[in-house]
């Protein structure tokens, strides 16, 4: 199996940009409000996504989703960006140390979510692992 054809590979590659993306936005942060900074994230992104799209051809017109894929994608979205403007608000007030971590929760929340939504199996490695993620999380953000 190529590198390219890994889900792990990709996963790992999010957690690693994630975590600079703490880094970077807690220093961008401080020379803006978090509203503003979470825009201007935003714009770049839509930017960088369009010229991926744009260059691997990858345009499909929007009737060919379904409207149950498309109200997904959107309320994706809304909870996207609901977290950008809290982890920026976050990283505004707090430091970045302890920030990253709570917001690492999302791992143990979407497995919950994945569990009671999407009948996901629940299984002792998933019990036991995301008891380690919370664990981890309070152990490095609590005082």
């Amino acid at each position: 199996m190529k590198w390219w054809e890994s889900w792990q590979a990709f996963a790992f590659a999010s957690a690693f940009f994630a975590g600079l993306t703490a880094v970077f936005g807690k220093v961008g942060v401080s020379e803006t409000n978090s509203n503003f900074a979470t825009f201007i994230r935003t714009v770049v992104i839509l930017a960088v996504i369009a010229a991926i799209v744009q260059f691997r051809h990858d345009w499909e017109p929007l009737g060919a989703l379904s409207r149950k894929g498309l109200g997904f994608l959107v309320l994706s979205a809304l909870a996207t960006g609901a977290s950008w403007l809290c982890y920026y608000h976050a990283l505004t007030i707090g430091p970045a140390s302890k920030v990253a971590p709570i917001d690492k929760l999302s791992v143990v929340f979407a497995m919950t979510f994945a569990f009671v939504f999407l009948k996901e199996a629940v299984t002792w490695k998933a019990v036991i692992g995301g008891s380690l993620v919370t664990a981890g999380a309070l152990l490095l953000a609590l005082p």
